[in-house]
């Protein structure tokens, strides 16, 4: 990244995640499915004589939880933010205008020759 050279600026909002930052997101949500799991797995088998339809679907989720929560675990990083996203063009200065006209100069106070009356 150039300072003062007309050179990329780099937007810090496009910026990745930090990889350790990633990792804990990753195993917050497979500890939470887990968890899931393991509620589901005591639904059904507490559930299994009273009410047997709603302890079949809980043991269904505490068998298929696993399998889902390792995918999404394993998924990994998310996508790079797409180049253009990330750099801004430098800003343009703007161009320096015409020179003051006469009116501006006598409005400054400095003389000229057809200013002076004898």
């Amino acid at each position: 990244m150039l300072k003062h050279g007309g050179g990329e600026v780099f937007r810090i909002t496009g910026a990745r995640q930090g990889l350790a930052e990633d990792v804990r997101g990753r195993q917050r949500r497979y500890v939470i499915s887990m968890a899931i799991r393991t509620l589901s797995v005591i639904a059904a088998a507490s559930l299994w004589n009273v009410e047997r339809y709603v302890a079949i679907v809980a043991l269904v989720v505490g068998a298929v939880l696993p399998y889902i929560a390792v995918v999404i675990a394993n998924a990994g990083r998310e996508n790079a933010p797409s180049l253009p996203s990330t750099f801004v063009p430098t800003p343009l200065r703007p161009a320096l205008t015409a020179k003051p006209s006469k009116d501006a100069e006598s409005d400054t106070g400095t003389a000229t020759p057809s200013d002076h009356t004898a």
